[in-house]
């Protein structure tokens, strides 16, 4: 086994071949690509458009079960996977997110996997990488702007000020900016007025950057965002400001899917990047439906455990881009288990059958959630040096009473050739055909009944409750928007909203505090619980510990 070294250092020290010879390893030829320096370039949306009649390869999801300050190492997971399938003579793709600075900064670090399964330039990922979410944050205050100097001089949309929902954006966990007062200062500011700020991944921006199709479907759906209302509660869409067309131009360049390597040299697509507790957590439909014309395997990720990431994945990404998944990946760590089943965290080196046995619960509901869409899984157990193969076998054992497969993998020592067991085994799972993928609700039903069926089915909750004015807002929003699906804003930590309810709570109640229209990208957000759309820096941020050192290179990013 590998001598374990510090994920920023193994990536440091890997050799990453010429971004034209991993475009060549899947057909994309050079004057398809726009470099951004030597190893990491977009591919142009004029040679995806000429894919169309080539045939889809397989979609293969990644998720996890809830996660733990342990760590579960879903990313590293899709990664490892994706080597593991190149390394046993398929051609596949991996189709990630692009990591937050909020996080990098604060508490969770970066996202570009980790070890020996790692996608690079592992420091450009992380960072400002090809400038995409600069782009999405510019374009998003550009429409608020527009916004405000609409109101400020004829307001000839009649646009009340107390009505408008239209935020500011921000890639920094800023707690600060949650809520503020803009146009103070006199009348040449403007009208004052209450706003605020989410995180750049929660915009609704962002949103449609990852649901939109091409540079024309982007330009209408940004047109159909709902900034605010009348008097008579008449919505005012961006394209009354005249904001859909110099947002697209801001989008253009951005728009065009990055390509990137893995450590081991393949390909992978690293495009958009909501994040999957306050928004629908999936990277860009073009890049996925890109590498499914490209590739016979296609990797992706969907953010944060199974009941929000994977279930967004399915019920709001799947339905509007007519994928169809043929199988799952699920996370887990002997680790994480032991958490859920208990163990302080200072505890987890110690074997512990009965703590997993105990948080096997949780891995359990996230199988039958996963049951519950039609598609088959298999369980990848992250092994870590000190796992006992007493907790892997207990773990398998119960997999078994759900007709699943385990198999324990080493991809951060070992990259893709400890991944070898779980690619032979995906591909059996994809190749048998087994597949009946359906959302978990239909179009029709009533947007509270959506909401109630999340809850119920996949939370394991009683009910959902609201307050009066957030079941009359659902209720105005059947009217026009019912056919929506509802994107669950909520703890990524529990099942319930109580982040401290480890394992799998049941018969709780999932508090619903406020509901947001997403027109443009055709969703209904609702937020549950204590959750933030502008998350706050922990007591000792990361950024504490990342500088620059005396050869000039980047230290403590992780």
């Amino acid at each position: 086994m590998a001598v374990p070294k510090s994920d920023i250092e193994i990536a440091r020290a890997s050799t990453l071949r010429p971004i034209a010879e991993i475009g060549e390893k899947i057909d994309v030829p050079w004057e398809a690509l726009i470099p951004y320096g030597h190893t990491k370039a977009k591919v142009s949306l004029e040679h995806i458009a000429s894919l169309k009649d080539k045939p889809n390869g397989k979609l293969i999801l990644v998720t996890a079960t809830s996660p733990t300050p342990a760590g579960e190492g879903k990313t590293t997971t899709t990664v490892g996977l994706g080597d593991g399938l190149n390394r046993i003579g398929k051609r596949a793709v991996m189709c990630l997110r692009e990591p937050s600075l909020g996080p990098c900064f604060g508490m969770k670090g970066g996202a570009a996997g980790g070890g020996y399964a790692q996608v690079v330039p592992m420091e450009d990922i992380n960072l400002h990488f090809t400038g995409d979410f600069h782009a999405i944050g510019a374009a998003h205050n550009l429409l608020s702007a527009l916004v405000d100097n609409s109101i400020h001089w004829s307001n000839e949309h009649k646009l009340d000020p107390r009505r408008v929902t239209w935020r500011r954006v921000v890639d920094m966990n800023d707690r600060a900016l949650r809520s503020i007062v803009v146009a103070l200062g006199g009348v040449a500011n403007g009208l004052p007025r209450e706003g605020g700020f989410d995180i750049t991944v929660a915009s609704e921006v962002m949103a449609i950057f990852c649901l939109a199709e091409s540079l024309d479907d982007l330009r209408a759906r940004l047109g159909n965002i709902v900034v605010g209302y009348t008097r008579d509660r008449t919505p005012i869409y961006a394209r009354d400001v005249k904001a859909d067309g110099p947002m697209t131009v801001l989008l253009r360049d951005a728009f065009n899917p990055n390509l990137v390597q893995t450590l081991e040299n393949n390909p992978a697509f690293i495009h958009g990047g909501p994040f999957a507790n306050i928004a629908h957590g999936c990277n860009s439909v073009v890049a996925t439906k890109a590498a499914l014309k490209l590739a016979d395997f296609v990797v992706t990720e969907a953010g944060f455990g199974a009941d929000l990431g994977a279930e967004k994945f399915f019920d709001i990404k799947c339905r509007k881009a007519g994928l169809k998944p043929d199988a799952v990946v699920l996370v887990a760590t002997v680790r994480a288990l032991k958490m859920h089943g208990g163990v302080a965290k200072a505890d987890l080196g110690t074997e512990n059958v009965a703590a997993i046995q105990k948080g096997l619960e949780n891995l359990g509901r996230h199988l039958r959630n996963i049951g519950q869409f039609g598609v088959p899984a298999v369980v990848a157990v992250n092994r870590f040096t000190a796992d006992t193969d007493a907790e892997v076998n207990v773990i398998r054992r119960y997999c078994q009473e759900f007709g699943v497969d385990v198999c324990a993998c080493t991809h951060w020592a070992d990259g893709g050739a400890g991944t070898e067991e779980l690619s032979h085994k995906v591909v059996q799972l994809v190749e048998s055909g087994s597949a009946q993928f359906r959302p978990l609700y239909e179009d029709q039903l009533p947007l509270w009944e959506k909401a109630r069926t999340v809850a119920r089915s996949l939370y394991g909750a009683e009910d959902i409750i609201a307050d009066k004015k957030v079941r009359q807002q659902l209720a105005q929003y059947d009217e026009h928007y019912g056919h929506f699906p509802v994107c669950m804003a909520k703890t990524q930590y529990s099942f319930s909203t109580d982040p401290s309810l480890l394992g799998a709570p049941s018969g709780h109640m999932v508090p619903i505090r406020d509901v947001r229209l997403s027109a443009g990208a055709g969703f209904i957000v609702a937020i549950c619980g204590d959750i933030m759309t502008m998350p706050g820096l922990p007591r000792v941020p990361a950024a504490n510990s990342i500088r620059i050192n005396d050869a000039g290179e980047v230290e403590g990013l992780f």
